[in-house]
């Protein structure tokens, strides 16, 4: 498992960092205005979709059966049964593009009711989400796939192929612009193409892997209504960070101009750390859970859940504190350029921080869901995300007017709180979280380490190392990439003395594991 969390770790660093450097590109030529704001949305709407169908409730349900028919039944049955899915995934999906293009301006009234109707950024939200909503069909295509890679055990292309997203649209960034006539069209364009390619690349690296899928008449055979039934349960456990994000959204769109823009970039940055560790954790730690309880293997299931977490917070608790401590300079120098100015960057700072505070909770939601799912029952996780969705909309509601953009952050970031913190005491009363003291022992140390951490670097703050807000372009990036060395550097430090990790160790397994791939 430690071999394909790393494995999806670096492929999803690699993407996120192409997915900065096409934010930074968005920021600089479009800042947080009209355009910015309209684009968001209409890259959110497929984006949802993707998320919730593709990623979410589709796998949740989709790689337990697969990886058990795979371990049960042999390939063939397997690729009969993938083949049957994407078929009827397919199908229902493009139903759902045609009625979306159709009825967009209506779709938006309900995602986007902030956006006046028949102003220009409600006309040009329309315009651009037509572009983008294709987008839904290709990569939760591409996500099936995907899921027939890890079901295979097979993280590193799947993982890779997402980094494709970002090259395809940096280079419509820059050169769609003189036919499509702005940046927003030519970025839009670019997330329709992209979608292509993933889709392309994943299923010439299924057919490789001797997994080759084939578009079948789509039928309810027995295992797709299985499939559909766990599916339609878990769509809202799986997916309901993101449904909070759309609550996010909506609530977005009725405050002042910018709010959407501003909102995006601090998600932007919380994203590479919870998209690096807790969906690296969760993809790779479904399947493998799923193989020990089909194995019988109650022992090893807990545990692969309790190095999970410590394997997702080691790293995600120093990020949320770094971020809480540097937001502005972080901001400033990531998307301090052109139209983006630094009083937005100090505005979607205060977003950020907001986010930050819940980084550890929407990882811990990704590592304790495959609990559930491998273990066939989707239904739990549904019932507490109905609840927890329920509360982010209560808080959204009351944070609105006197947090404004601060406020949709804060309360996605609580009601994950409240999310995690359920579904660990139920795994936990089912006995299907059995935390040893290894675990325990390691958290408290994490926590202390990352306390420390962030101590040191607000005191270097006061030092001339704390100028990315005033400085130029380079020394922003120069400053802050010296705060966090020296942030990271005081965490490692603190781990090794506390005991919590051995450095010797640690660096004694990965000078091992370059010279394996040296000889190799």
């Amino acid at each position: 498992m430690l071999k394909g969390f790393l494995t999806v770790s670096g492929w999803t660093m690699i993407s996120r960092i192409l997915g900065l450097v096409r934010d930074q590109l968005l920021a600089a030529l479009l800042g947080t205005g009209v355009a910015q704001d309209a684009y968001q949305i209409a890259f959110r709407l497929p984006n949802m979709f993707r998320r919730l169908f593709g990623e979410g409730a589709l796998n949740a349900a989709f790689v337990p059966l697969f990886a058990s028919l795979l371990e049960r039944e042999g390939k063939d049955t397997a690729r009969q049964f993938a083949s049957e899915t994407m078929s009827v995934l397919l199908s229902w999906l493009l139903l759902l593009t045609v009625l979306g293009e159709i009825f967009m301006p209506g779709v938006l009234r309900v995602i986007a009711p902030g956006f006046a109707h028949g102003d220009v950024r409600d006309s040009l939200a329309i315009s651009l989400s037509r572009i983008t909503f294709p987008y839904l069909l290709m990569i939760c295509g591409a996500a099936l796939v995907s899921g027939v890679l890890n079901g295979m055990h097979q993280f590193g292309v799947a993982a890779a192929a997402y980094v494709s997203f970002n090259v395809v649209g940096i280079a419509a960034i820059l050169l769609l612009p003189p036919l499509t006539g702005d940046v927003a069209h030519a970025a839009a364009w670019g997330v329709s193409a992209s979608g292509v390619v993933q889709f392309g690349i994943l299923l010439y690296a299924a057919s490789r892997a001797g997994m080759r899928l084939r578009l079948v008449m789509p039928c309810l055979t027995p295992r797709i209504r299985t499939l559909l039934a766990r599916m339609g349960v878990g769509l809202v456990g799986s997916g309901i960070t993101q449904i909070n994000f759309l609550v996010d959204t909506i609530i977005a769109t009725l405050l002042p101009a910018g709010s959407v823009s501003l909102m995006y970039f601090a998600d932007r940055v919380n994203q590479l750390p919870l998209g690096v560790l807790g969906a690296a954790a969760g993809t790779t730690l479904l399947p493998v859970l799923t193989r020990h309880l089909a194995a019988d293997d109650e022992a090893g299931a807990h545990g692969v859940q309790n190095r999970a977490i410590s394997y997702a917070l080691i790293l995600t608790l120093p990020a949320a504190a770094g971020l809480l401590v540097l937001a502005a300079p972080v901001m400033m120098a990531l998307f301090g350029h052109g139209q983006f100015t630094a009083h937005d960057a100090v505005l979607a700072a205060q977003s950020l921080r907001a986010y930050a505070l819940g980084l550890p909770a929407f990882v811990l939601v990704k590592v304790l869901s495959p609990g559930f799912f491998a273990r066939g029952d989707t239904r739990t996780p549904v019932l507490v995300g109905m609840g927890t969705l329920a509360l982010n909309f209560i808080l959204n509601i009351s944070f609105m007017h006197w947090l404004a953009h601060i406020g949709p952050p804060l309360a996605s970031s609580l009601a994950a709180m409240v999310n995690a913190g359920v579904l660990a005491f139920i795994l936990l009363r089912r006995k299907a979280l059995v935390p040893d003291p290894d675990l325990l022992r390691q958290l408290a140390g994490m926590v202390g380490c990352a306390g420390l951490m962030a101590g040191g670097v607000a005191l270097l703050g006061h030092t001339p190392l704390g100028r990315a807000m005033e400085a130029g372009p380079v020394m922003r990036l120069v400053d802050v990439g010296v705060l966090i060395g020296l942030g990271v550097s005081l965490y490692l430090v603190a781990l090794h003395v506390l005991g919590v990790t051995d450095l010797r160790l640690a660096l004694g397994a990965v000078r091992r594991r370059l010279g394996r791939k040296r000889q190799a």
